[in-house]
């Protein structure tokens, strides 16, 4: 697997390196199976099936790179060994790509529903001039503000509220100078880009981009699949008759 071209625009990084203890998996989570494939494969093809992404650098524990390598053959995609934590890792992704890369995207591997509109509309707006961009959805449970007791203080204003997903995108100097130093382990690579002082634009998120964090999580996702294909063969089915 080569790393990305001297022609590769937009290239995601796919931080995969979290332990899935949640999952109860007992493997990394990127690689746990959803309907039979990996997180991992079905992260990576939902980036390029989107036709916006060009090429995709992996990044997974040391011991899971030659593992990672042969779950995504003829695929444009790099794998590298990742860091202690998140951050670490999204910046040995930054290390694996070329100083002509135009647009960054970072992408959580625990995300495999991700449609590609998503995906296409946060590459459209860092093409139209967003240094920064956040795929997000309105919060639409009550949010409380709570003491160290867990006594309520008050009820927070949820309409200017906003959850964010991912990929996020960015123009590559940007991110690369949001990385450079000591960045924050627990900000989110907007949230750096956000403390240089750059805007970070949002785009509309789609409920099918949720993270897989516990088991329901996972089951979820399945029965989402599952009825998806249940659809296909009832349309074609359909069109056959």
């Amino acid at each position: 697997m080569s790393g990305p071209s001297s022609g590769a625009a937009v290239v995601a990084v796919l931080p995969a390196a979290g332990s899935g203890v949640r999952l109860g998996a007992g493997v990394p989570k990127a690689f746990v199976e959803l309907a039979g494939v990996p997180m991992l494969v079905r992260a990576v093809d939902g980036l390029l099936a989107s036709g916006v992404v060009d090429h995709v650098v992996v990044v997974v524990p040391v011991d899971e790179v030659d593992g990672a390598a042969a779950l995504l053959p003829a695929r444009p995609v790099t794998v590298v060994a990742g860091g202690a934590d998140r951050t670490a890792s999204v910046a040995a992704g930054l290390a694996a790509i070329g100083p002509d890369v135009e647009i960054v995207l970072v992408h959580d591997a625990a995300r495999p529903l991700t449609p590609a509109g998503v995906v296409s509309r946060v590459v459209a707006a860092v093409r139209a001039g967003a240094p920064a961009v956040v795929p997000v959805l309105p919060v639409a449970d009550t949010i409380k503000q709570v003491d160290p007791a867990g006594v309520v203080v008050s009820t927070v204003d949820r309409s200017a509220l906003r959850a964010v997903q991912t990929p996020q995108g960015f123009r590559a100097p940007d991110l690369r100078r949001a990385y450079a130093g000591e960045p924050d382990p627990r900000t989110d690579d907007a949230g750096l880009v956000e403390a240089l002082g750059d805007p970070v634009a949002t785009v509309p998120g789609d409920p099918l981009a949720f993270k897989v964090t516990t088991a329901w999580d996972l089951r979820i996702a399945g029965l989402l699949l599952a009825g998806a294909a249940a659809g296909c063969a009832d349309r074609d089915g359909v069109r056959a008759g």
